[in-house]
């Protein structure tokens, strides 16, 4: 299976699910669904976010998604992660085994319910497995 590029990964606002980056439109961006590789065209008023783009609070810096999906898969092995419906407790377990100094004041059990569905839709539907922000850089120098 190929590396997964986080920064080809897309949560749109309004929309379920987690979108793999097509191309560009006249009118906004081409995405395909992971789930289900329905393509649609989000217009330049959606609010989209790259996973790349994404970090959680801890108590001394950021921690980007990337390094936050590898610490959950640690914990987690080849066992998907807690529902983002079960109780808040099991999250704030998972999450305390995974990344024990995340910040309680900043990282609410809203963005952990968020953080769990992105990694379950990743480990079904991509890869875990992440193209390196570093390599990526490089090869894009290359590219100029």
């Amino acid at each position: 299976m190929e590396k997964t590029d986080l920064s080809k990964i897309l949560s749109v606002s309004g929309f379920s699910g987690l979108y793999r980056y097509l191309a560009q439109a006249r009118n906004g961006a081409i995405a395909e669904s992971l789930r289900d590789g329905h393509r649609t065209c989000f217009g330049l008023k959606s609010k989209i976010t790259t996973l790349a783009d994404i970090a959680i609070y801890t108590e001394e810096e950021e921690m980007k998604l990337a390094e936050v999906f590898g610490k959950l898969h640690e914990v987690l092995g080849d066992k998907d992660a807690p529902s983002p419906k079960d109780s808040p407790e099991a999250l704030k377990e998972l999450f305390a085994k995974a990344v024990p100094n995340y910040d309680a004041d900043r990282f609410y059990v809203s963005h952990m319910k968020k953080v769990v569905e992105w990694y379950n839709e990743l480990k079904n539907f991509a890869s875990l497995d992440f193209v390196e922000e570093e390599a990526e850089a490089q090869e894009e120098a290359q590219a100029e």
